[in-house]
C-alpha cells in the first residue's frame, strides 16, 4: 500500500538551533515512519533574503544536511535532497508564474512583515515577492498530500492550494491541493526571552560546544521579580521555565515551579536541571554530527541518492505539466 507523501524543507540561512530541532526536525523524525517523506534543504529560498552573502549559504547547506541526519532522519525511511539540484522546481516555478495573479503574492501575510523585520536588506526583488510561488512549486511538484505546519502557518499554505486549484481549472487535474498536517510546535525562547532566532542572536545551536550551551543557559533571563535568592517568583514569566516545559520531565517541571514560587530554589539551581536535560538531548546529536563531519563521503552519497530519487519524481510531474500546457 502506497503511503501518502509529506513534503517539508528548511532554509539554509544559518546554523540550526534548538527551536529548529524542537519545532521541525523532531517532528519530521516521527513522520518518516508513517508517510513517504521528502525533506529538502531550501537553498534557493535562502537567496530570497540572503542573496548578498553566498559564503553563508555554502556553509549552511552542509551544516543543515549534517543536522538533518544527526537529529534522526533516516535516508532509508525518507528522501533527503538539495532543492537547487532538482532544476524542475525552477521550471515549475516559472510556469506557475504565468498563471498566478500578482495580488495573490502581495497579500501573503509574511511579505510585509519580513520587509519590516529585515529593514537592513533590500527586499524589493521579484525573488522575495515570488517566495510563495517557489514554495508552491516545491510542494506540488511531488504531489504531496500533507505539509507539516503549526496552526498559525495554515494561511501561508492556502496560497499553494489556490495556485494548484487554478492550474487544475485552467488545464487539467494534475496537482492535489496540499493539506496542512497540523503539528504542535512548542514555544522555544532564546536566551533573552524572545523567540529563539538567528536574527536575534539569542539561539543555542546544535553546533555549540557543551561549554557554550551551559554558558548560554546560565546567562538566560529569568523572572525579573527574583532579584535576590529569597524573592519568590512566577515560573510562567521565566523563559528558563518555558524551556523546562520542552526538555524536562513533568516531575522536574513541578519541582522547579514550586521552588520558584516559594523561593525554595535559586535561579542557578533551576538552570542546572535544564542544562543537564538539554545536554542529554544534544549529546547523541553531537556524536552523530562528528561522525558525519569525519566522513564527508557518506554525507555526499546520502544527498546524491536522495536528490536523484527526488529528481525522478519531479521529472514525472513536469512531463504531465508540459503536456497539459501544450509545451510538447
Amino acid at each position: 500500500m502506497l503511503k501518502d507523501k509529506v513534503l517539508s524543507g528548511m532554509q539554509s540561512s544559518g546554523k540550526v538551533h534548538l527551536g529548529n530541532l524542537v519545532g521541525a526536525l523532531q517532528n519530521w523524525v516521527k513522520l518518516q515512519d508513517r508517510y513517504d517523506c521528502y525533506y529538502f534543504v531550501a537553498d534557493w529560498h535562502a537567496l530570497t533574503t540572503g542573496y548578498s552573502t553566498p559564503s553563508v549559504l555554502q556553509e549552511s547547506v552542509k551544516d543543515l544536511l549534517i543536522n538533518f541526519l544527526a537529529s534522526g532522519l533516516d535516508p532509508d525511511k525518507c528522501t533527503i535532497f538539495l532543492q537547487s539540484k532538482v532544476l524542475e522546481h525552477a521550471e515549475l516555478h516559472l510556469l506557475l508564474s504565468m498563471i498566478t495573479p500578482l495580488g495573490w503574492l502581495e497579500r501573503v501575510p509574511t511579505y510585509k512583515e519580513k520587509q519590516q523585520e529585515l529593514q537592513d536588506r533590500d527586499l524589493s526583488t521579484y525573488g522575495f515577492l515570488g517566495y510563495p510561488l517557489l514554495q508552491t512549486a516545491d510542494i506540488i511538484i511531488y504531489r504531496a498530500k500533507y505539509v507539516p505546519v503549526g496552526i498559525d502557518q495554515v494561511p501561508h499554505l492556502e496560497i499553494s492550494r489556490e495556485i494548484a486549484r487554478r492550474f487544475n481549472h485552467i488545464y487539467r487535474d494534475i496537482f492535489p491541493e496540499p493539506e496542512a498536517l497540523l503539528t504542535e510546535f512548542p514555544k522555544v525562547p532564546g536566551v533573552d526571552g524572545r523567540k529563539m532566532s538567528k536574527s536575534y542572536d539569542n539561539a543555542i545551536y546544535l553546533s555549540d560546544t557543551p561549554k557554550e550551551v551551559e554558558q548560554k543557559i546560565r546567562t538566560m533571563t529569568t523572572d525579573p521579580a527574583r532579584i535576590k535568592r529569597t524573592d519568590v517568583g512566577t515560573p510562567d514569566l521565566s523563559p528558563v521555565f518555558q524551556l523546562h516545559k520542552v526538555f524536562s520531565t513533568k516531575e522536574e517541571q513541578d519541582e522547579v515551579a514550586e521552588g520558584c514560587r516559594t523561593a525554595g530554589i535559586g535561579c542557578i539551581d533551576c538552570k542546572k536541571v535544564l542544562i543537564k536535560n538539554v545536554l542529554n538531548v544534544l549529546e547523541p546529536i553531537w556524536a552523530k554530527r562528528q561522525e558525519l563531519i569525519n566522513n564527508p563521503g557518506q554525507l555526499q552519497e546520502i544527498v546524491d541518492k536522495g536528490t536523484e530519487k527526488a529528481r525522478k519524481v519531479a521529472q514525472e510531474t513536469m512531463k504531465l505539466v508540459r503536456e497539459a500546457m501544450g509545451l510538447i
